[in-house]
């Protein structure tokens, strides 16, 4: 069997290969980015696009947002917050949207699914979320008033929507989207005072079959879904009990009725990477872990953006160039963008079981009163040690004034290396700061199911440093493509206790007056 250090070590980009992926891209036989079944009763979710008065400078108070009622319109703004579409893109004769929730390639390999008991809202069952049409697709019935308080949703990834331009790296891709699936949705259900909890008890296989992913005669074969994570929606102060409750959806499901059969993403398929289901396999999770970590609450430089949370969530954009010579980031959002990826108990990380296990290396370009050099942001006081241990002794080690836990290892321009490493793309030199995210890898993956989890934690915080960017009036894009060991071999890394899985940037966007931007639902306005 394919293990978790033998995939992650054969997907590693270099300066002399990189991971395999197709030889040529058929245009033709690009992924539907819509799954939908056919056969299924349909049901069309309130008029998206509503606006709400919270600012996202209020956000983070929970206090301060009052909680939402559970509806059916607050139910349609929770899912397009967190997986419907932001706008369409248009140059020339392509058109393609782009989604609140970011997707290496834009390719979107993630499916949403809905486990609703509450009756008055939908009738109680298992529903499928097609973001195109923002509507709601019932895959199964239960009967009324079984599980009165209980609305879930679950998370797959479609792998061969990655693989088709990414080929065996795609695995990787797949994990960082419901990382950012995952801290979309929470702070979705943030905007309506609500909040999310990661339920760690189910196994893949109970996962797959609650969405009904597994029942593999109604799929495609080479367009299977695996499943990622279930979360509850805590929309009030219900109390729950969860293994109860688990136990009587299993059951309920077994004797259920489905319906509907996915619908065909491409004509056919060039390639087939069977490393994939390979390190599916390998990564399963096969035993529930019943926890949950809370982070301490901590004092956050506020945000000075006053427009509305929903405004900004569905404004967020992967910056395609940054403006080379724009001014400094000034160091105020700087110092509130580090904060923001301080653990604690606020969205997204009210909805994360674990403690921090990946830190920042940082490319700090142009920032406010820091010098230019490489510097480190470890996110524990474990990752402090870790990370004095790990890197070259030839790094200086110095604390940044104003910026408590901050340290300078290199002063220098570091933008031709931040390029160098990124597979010398200039969004990693051309911005105001870019920056890798380093897993505690080997004693992580001690339990290789937790490969994906590290993964879900790097997209988590790429997902903050989107949003915060857009708060700070800057805009983020995240690198997928890197040079892995070049990137250890610059730090000093000599073995697998860190790993750098994700890389990202932030600075001053340049605009392609070209593309034109178009509204996210008007094709929907005959409905």
């Amino acid at each position: 069997m394919l293990t978790v250090s033998d995939y992650h070590q054969r997907t590693k980009h270099s300066f002399q290969r990189y991971a395999r992926g197709p030889e040529t891209l058929d245009w033709d036989d690009q992924p539907d980015p819509f799954r939908r079944f056919d056969g299924c009763t349909s049901i069309d979710l309130p008029k998206p696009g509503r606006e709400l008065a919270v600012s996202w400078s209020a956000l983070h108070d929970r206090a301060g947002v009052t909680p939402a009622l559970l509806n059916m319109k607050n139910l349609g703004l929770l899912l397009e917050l967190a997986f419907g579409l932001s706008a369409w893109k248009q140059y020339g004769p392509a058109r393609w949207a782009l989604r609140c929730n970011p997707s290496s390639g834009n390719l979107h390999p993630s499916e949403a699914y809905l486990i609703n008991g509450v009756s008055g809202i939908l009738k109680p069952g298992i529903y499928h979320y097609v973001s195109h049409d923002h509507k709601l697709e019932r895959r199964c019935a239960f009967g009324n008033n079984e599980f009165p308080h209980t609305l879930l949703l679950g998370l797959s990834s479609i792998h061969w929507r990655e693989a088709w331009k990414y080929g065996e790296r795609a695995f990787r891709y797949c994990q960082l989207d419901a990382g950012h699936a995952l801290a979309a949705l929470s702070y979705a259900a943030s905007v309506l005072g609500w909040r999310i909890e990661l339920l760690g008890q189910y196994t893949d296989s109970e996962i797959a079959a609650l969405l009904g992913i597994d029942r593999t005669e109604e799929f495609i074969d080479k367009e299977r879904e695996s499943p990622d994570w279930l979360c509850r929606i805590c929309y009030s102060d219900a109390e729950i009990d969860s293994e109860r409750e688990k136990d009587r959806l299993m059951s309920t499901i077994s004797q259920s009725v489905w319906q509907g059969r996915a619908q065909s993403l491409g004509s056919y398929h060039m390639y087939h990477w069977s490393v994939l289901d390979e390190i599916a396999q390998s990564t399963r999770k096969t035993t529930g872990e019943v926890r949950h970590w809370c982070g301490q609450a901590i004092d956050k430089e506020a945000s000075a953006c006053s427009i509305s949370a929903t405004r900004l969530i569905r404004q967020r954009r992967s910056a395609q160039h940054f403006n080379a010579r724009a001014d400094e980031m000034g160091q105020v959002a700087f110092r509130r963008i580090l904060e923001c990826l301080r653990a604690s108990g606020q969205a997204p990380f009210d909805a994360w079981n674990w403690r921090p296990a990946v830190h920042l290396c940082l490319f700090i370009h142009k920032v406010e009163d820091l010098p230019p050099g490489l510097y480190c942001w470890p996110r524990s006081t474990k990752g402090i040690d870790l990370l004095r241990t790990s890197f070259s002794s030839n790094f200086i080690w110095q604390e940044t004034n104003g910026i408590p836990g901050l340290f300078l290892l290199y002063q220098g321009d570091v933008r031709q290396a931040a390029k160098t490493l990124s597979c010398h793309q200039a969004i990693a030199s051309n911005s105001a700061f870019s920056l890798a995210m380093l897993a505690e890898f080997n004693q992580t993956v001690a339990e290789p199911w937790h490969y994906r989890r590290l993964f879900w934690e790097c997209g988590l915080l790429g997902q903050i440093l989107y949003l915060e960017a857009e708060a700070a009036g800057m805009r983020g894009t995240g690198i997928g493509c890197f040079f892995d060991d070049a990137v250890h071999g610059v730090l000093g890394i000599q073995d697998d206790s860190l790993q750098s899985l994700y890389h990202f940037t932030v600075g001053e966007p340049l605009e392609d007056t070209r593309i034109q931007t178009l509204p996210a639902y008007a094709h929907l306005n005959d409905r």
